[in-house]
């Protein structure tokens, strides 16, 4: 399972992964010593998000006429230089030119997403949930790395708060480049088949691929939604310390990539199924406890079991992506679930700040219940037509 490639592929990706965790924790403190604004601190990680949904199919494009090498590569020079701008951005003080800059770390991110599927193709069928799990665990190892690093060269420019931050992770973009390198194109990686509306539509007549891509994207969306709406309403609803909060967020990240060890291990014991019946049931959970309690280790425990059902939902949806379609419809596959699973989870961002402020915590919470009961109608319609 450890060939060349997939080693190339877990190095990459790790640091690939650090641009985006800036985004998530330093994108809204700029933006509010910019524009001196806090209504907008959602705006750079809302870029982002749009900037993925936006570029997912661009990318399995690219990547179907130039193959996985040249994609993976671009990407790193397309996030280098979004870093670059972020960069001039705080340097000049200027919104508009940090907002372009967190849409292109988007935009580069829906060619790095594309590296849990390099994974898949770089091992035995009976690795690829394990391959997936792999991937996305190391995505702890990004989280902690580029925080610290933040953390550390935030300060290297005295007069300009985290311009070093923007500058050491724009240094760091690059790497990814050169240990590609060592990237060999597989036989199957280079297919150029076009992005079409016929053979979307026969996809979408593949009941185990509407089963992958609800899994994930509704997943993503009730992960999305409470995970935004947690930190507005525990600090600012429920007056929870900052710290108080960011260890309930820390936590729930913990829960997001750490199942990571042993859910593509469940899914090829269990299937893919079964372990989307299960995250069902662990999201169910956690919004029970999110409904009728209302304290901390509540909040804590609702956002870990928040965390464990988003990944066995995404990690087996993204597994029985890859297993469902032709060889020749991949990159169409592939783009297609990344634009409908990333736009969910752009919607369920966006809409967690509108909500919480029209209606409550509780209601956002028993607005995913519908959802989770279409993956599991889904789920079993595909079962019994399997």
């Amino acid at each position: 399972m450890f060939n060349k490639n997939f080693i190339v592929i877990c190095i990459s990706s790790t640091i690939a992964a650090f641009p985006p965790m800036a985004v998530v924790l330093l994108g809204g403190i700029i933006t509010s010593q910019i524009m001196m604004k806090d209504s907008l601190a959602t705006v750079p990680m809302t870029l982002m998000i749009i900037g993925i949904a936006i570029s997912a199919p661009i990318a399995s494009r690219f990547m179907s006429i130039w193959g996985r090498q040249k994609g993976f590569l671009f990407s790193s020079l397309l996030s280098c230089l979004a870093l670059i701008i972020c960069s001039i951005a705080i340097y000049l003080e200027n919104f508009f030119i940090f907002a372009l800059g967190n849409f292109l770390i988007g935009s580069s991110q829906a060619f790095i997403h594309q590296y849990r599927f390099a994974a898949s193709e770089s091992v035995k069928k009976e690795f690829i949930p394990r391959s997936i799990s792999i991937i996305l665990l190391l995505g702890i190892v990004s989280a902690l790395l580029s925080s610290n690093f933040a953390e550390y060269f935030k300060d290297f420019f005295p007069s300009y708060l985290f311009l070093g931050s923007y500058i050491f992770l724009s240094f760091t973009a690059i790497i990814p480049f050169f240990v590609l390198l060592f990237y060999e194109e597989t036989k199957t990686s280079n297919n150029q088949s076009k992005f079409e509306i016929e053979t979307i539509f026969k996809l979408l007549k593949n009941i185990k691929i509407i089963q992958s891509i609800v899994s994930a994207g509704l997943g993503y969306f009730t992960m999305a939604i409470i995970m935004t709406a947690t930190p507005l309403h525990m600090h600012l609803v429920n007056k929870f310390t900052l710290f108080e909060t960011s260890i309930v967020i820390q936590l729930h990240v913990i829960g997001m990539f750490l199942p990571s060890l042993f859910s593509g291990d469940l899914i090829k014991r269990f299937g893919n199924t079964n372990i989307i019946y299960a995250g069902v049931v662990i999201l169910f959970l956690s919004i029970l406890t999110n409904t009728f309690f209302d304290f901390y280790y509540s909040y804590m425990l609702g956002l870990i079991l928040l965390g464990i059902g988003w990944n066995f939902l995404f990690v087996s949806g993204s597994s029985l992506l890859v297993v469902s379609y032709e060889e020749k419809d991949k990159f169409t596959a592939q783009g297609l679930n990344d634009f409908i699973v990333f736009s969910t989870q752009g919607i369920g961002s966006l809409s967690a700040g509108f909500l919480l402020y029209f209606s409550n915590w509780t209601v956002i919470n028993l607005l995913c219940v519908p959802l989770l009961i279409i993956v599991l109608v889904v789920s079993l319609f595909a079962s019994r037509h399997n």
